[in-house]
Order: C-alpha cells, then sequence, then structure tokens
C-alpha cells in the first residue's frame, strides 16, 4: 500500500483528521456538559454531527463525485479545522455552537465520500479492500489516541484548549492532501445539487441488492454500537477496558477480512462476521465479571470486519461515476444509525438493567442480520452475473 505513491497522503491526512475529531468531539461535550449540565445536550454535541450526515446524503452527496477529489477533501479538513476553532471563542451562544457542528456533519458527510471514491482511484480494484482495511485500522488506533489526548488535555488543561488543537489538527490534514494528492478531475459531469443527489440516491436505493447491501451495512453495526454506548454505565470503573477491547477487536477484524482472507473466500465471510458482531452481547444479560465482559466485547467487535466485505460488494454492484456517492451515503447512513442505536439504547436503559439492556441490543442486532440474510444471497448472486 505504502509503496502507492498517493496512498501516503490520504493515509496521513485521513488518520490526523480522525484523531482532530475524536479529540475535539471529547472536549466539545466536556464543554457543553459543564456548561448546561444537561447529559442530554452533552449527548447530542457529540452525536449531532452524526445525525447531520443523514440530511447531507439527501442533499448534498452529489458533491463527492462532481468536485476534484483533491479540492473536496482539502475543503472538508478545512471546513472542520474553522469549525472547531470558532467552537473554541468564549462567549458564543448555545444555539450558535449547535449550528456550527450541524454545518460540521453536512460537510462530514461528503468529506467521506470524497475520501473513498479518491481511494479507489488512487488504488487498483483488487487493492481497494486492503487500502479500505489500512485506513479502518488506522481509525481504530488514532480514536484511542485521540481519546486519551482528550482526556488529558481536558483535565490539565480545558476543552477549549483542546478544541483548538483538534481545529489545528484539522487544518493540517487539509494540508497534507492540498500538498501531497494529486489534482484529478471529478469522477462525474455536472455540477453538484441537491436534485444530482436525490437522482443518484434513487438510482442506488432503486436495485434490490444494493438495498441489502446499504441496510446491512447500516443496521446491525448501529444497533452494536448502541450496546457500546452503555459501557460506561454498565462498568464505570472500566469502561476504557472495554472501548480499548472493542478498539483492538474491530482491528482484528479489519486486519483479517482485509488482509488475510483471500477474494476467492470473502463472500462465504460476510454472514459469520455479521453474526459474530451481535451474538456475544446476548451473554450481557448474565452477571459478568469485567474480564469476561473485556473479553467478550473483542470477539464481538472482530464481526465488524464484515463492513469491508460489504463495502467490496457495494463497489462491485455500482458504477465508478457514483462510487463516491455511494461511499459517502454509506458513511452516512453508517453514523446515523450509530447515533439512533445510542438513543435506543439508552432509553432502553432508563428503564431496564444496563446489562439486559445491552443484550437486548445484540438481540435486536441478530434479528435484524437474520432477516436481511437473503436479500445479501441476491446480492451475490448479481455480482457474480455482473463479472
Amino acid at each position: 500500500m505504502f509503496r502507492t505513491t498517493e496512498f501516503k497522503p490520504l493515509f496521513a491526512s485521513s488518520a490526523t483528521q480522525v484523531a482532530a475529531g475524536t479529540l475535539s468531539s471529547l472536549a466539545f461535550g466536556t464543554l457543553i456538559y459543564a456548561r448546561t449540565g444537561s447529559p442530554l445536550l452533552a449527548a447530542l454535541s457529540m452525536f449531532g454531527p452524526s445525525f447531520a450526515q443523514v440530511v447531507g446524503a439527501m442533499l448534498l452527496m452529489s458533491a463527492a463525485d462532481r468536485l476534484r477529489p483533491r479540492t473536496a477533501v482539502a475543503l472538508i479538513g478545512t471546513v472542520f479545522g474553522a469549525g472547531n476553532l470558532v467552537l473554541a471563542l468564549p462567549g458564543m451562544p448555545l444555539g450558535a455552537m449547535f449550528a456550527v457542528i450541524l454545518v460540521m456533519g453536512l460537510a462530514g458527510s461528503v468529506g467521506g465520500g470524497a475520501r473513498a471514491g479518491l481511494l479507489g482511484q488512487i488504488l487498483p480494484p483488487e487493492g481497494y479492500i486492503l487500502g479500505r482495511s489500512m485506513l479502518n485500522l488506522a481509525v481504530g488506533v488514532m480514536q484511542i489516541l485521540g481519546y486519551a489526548a482528550g482526556g488529558v488535555l481536558v483535565a490539565l488543561m480545558s476543552p477549549r484548549t483542546a478544541l483548538v488543537l483538534g481545529g489545528l489538527l484539522c487544518l493540517i490534514a487539509a494540508l497534507i492532501a492540498r500538498l501531497g494528492l494529486s489534482d484529478r478531475p471529478p469522477r462525474a459531469t455536472g455540477r453538484p445539487s441537491i436534485a444530482a443527489t436525490w437522482q443518484v440516491n434513487r438510482v442506488l436505493w432503486s436495485s434490490p441488492a444494493r438495498r441489502a447491501v446499504f441496510l446491512s451495512l447500516w443496521v446491525p453495526n448501529g444497533l452494536v454500537v448502541g450496546a457500546e454506548a452503555l459501557f460506561v454505565p454498565y462498568a464505570p470503573q472500566a469502561a476504557g477496558a472495554l472501548f480499548i477491547a472493542g478498539a483492538a477487536g474491530m482491528l482484528a477484524g479489519d486486519l483479517s477480512a482485509g488482509r488475510f482472507l483471500p477474494a476467492r473466500l470473502r463472500p462465504r465471510f460476510v454472514t459469520p462476521f455479521r453474526l459474530l458482531l451481535a451474538a456475544p452481547y446476548l451473554l450481557f444479560v448474565l452477571p459478568l465479571t469485567v474480564p469476561v465482559a473485556v473479553v467478550l466485547v473483542a470477539v464481538a467487535s472482530v464481526g465488524f470486519g464484515a463492513g469491508l466485505l460489504l463495502q467490496e460488494r457495494l463497489i462491485g454492484l455500482t458504477d465508478e461515476t457514483i462510487r463516491g456517492q455511494a461511499l459517502g451515503l454509506h458513511g452516512s447512513g453508517l453514523m446515523t444509525m450509530q447515533a439512533v442505536g445510542a438513543t435506543i439504547a439508552g432509553v432502553i436503559a432508563q428503564h431496564l438493567p444496563v446489562g439486559t439492556a445491552i443484550a437486548i441490543m445484540g438481540t435486536l442486532s441478530l434479528v435484524v442480520t437474520l432477516l436481511l440474510t437473503p436479500g445479501l444471497r441476491l446480492s451475490r448472486l448479481e455480482l457474480v452475473d455482473q463479472r
């Protein structure tokens, strides 16, 4: 991967952006909670951009294929950098702060599609899944580092200082993209617009095979992330260990799917990975020791590797001129469903023991996975017919 010249700046820019976003999210949530004392507003401050991504997917996603890729990636980093610096200003009205994160969420919906589409141009088709695996590995590592750095900065300095640092890191990510990537023409012709976004989204959603892939990428994952959102109330003194176990399992799953599974075997592992993602959480209905819970979370998170295999299938089912929008729609839908899953899990945990709520989220994910399996068989057959 790293012998491919442009993969290095794309990887560096993406990793820096993830670290900056993680650090800034923790800092902003802490700032809002300190200012309002409201757990709900603190949660919305962290998940608000995820909810905004569904709006971007419906209105702006055509820009992912209709802007010059280098310009799009650099512009998104600049928007996030400026947004974080604005959020760090003292005395901003609460409504204005939430308006800023809404704009950042809209920009993020386009940025994910632009990066994913560019990755498909930089690497040959057979290299996409390994390249995506490398980027996912960076996401896991940088999330851990971002949360660690954010926690230290918030504790030793202030949330505003952490926001400033996050903003500067975003600007550095934009600079890396601007200087390291080649200037390519847009993948699709025409101006980005709401009408163009809707037109392509209708095309993407018109295929039953693609619909099954999108739903399989979004819903089971989002429900499991909802279970993860309950780690703090489940084990307040050991939540960090559970989150680290989840990140480690995700890294193992991405590495297994992207590096070690031969292409001919990948389709057979989609369903086993998806079942593994949810099944261990059913045991949380029992009284578990922390070490057992950590092992279960690590094992379950290996199942996130299904996302790579399904993305590969989505690319195979989608014309090159709209792949950026397809992958952007996947990313925005995924982020939105994760926020929805966290909300559902929180509501359930208000009325039931936290361990039971985690088990319910795992059960829902498992049921959805089984219901979507026939549609995935259809998508696999359609892909074989195209080849």
